[in-house]
């Protein structure tokens, strides 16, 4: 994963302003569904990946830094998580989730990321004290 799990990893083959719209997503043991929405916003990047029949029409939301590659000829997604890492992950609504500062920390935190800077619970928050014990500072 990468340092900032809402940016796309360096090598992953990103390019700014691509759509990845429809792109098939890979995870590291097989399909998972396909791209619906996607985020190209600094600090917050992502993809909302439509699952169709595998976890029932459930649509999750993956951050960039999971991604592990792009191939735009055959227009995949490759992640760096497993099928039950991502069917585990908080529940996903497009209507409730998208914009909302505190799942974006939920999601963050259960890919084993702090929060975006500069949000509510990040550590360079205003009034954000010190690292709690067990967590990994970075």
């Amino acid at each position: 994963m990468t340092e900032n799990i809402w940016s796309y990893p360096a090598g992953a083959g990103h390019t700014q302003n691509a759509d990845l719209t429809g792109y098939k997503v890979e995870a590291a043991d097989g399909h998972i569904g396909k791209v619906d929405k996607h985020s190209n916003d600094v600090g917050s990047q992502y993809i909302v990946v439509d699952t169709g029949v595998w976890i029932f029409g459930k649509e999750v939301l993956l951050p960039a830094g999971t991604i592990a590659g792009i191939d735009a000829e055959a227009r995949t997604i490759q992640v760096a998580l497993t099928k039950d890492q991502i069917k585990s992950a908080p529940e996903f609504d497009k209507d409730k989730h998208l914009g909302d500062a505190g799942y974006h920390e939920q999601v963050g935190t259960y890919y084993d990321a702090p929060g975006t800077p500069g949000t509510p619970g990040a550590p360079d928050a205003p009034g954000a004290g010190p690292t709690p014990p067990g967590r990994p500072t970075i």
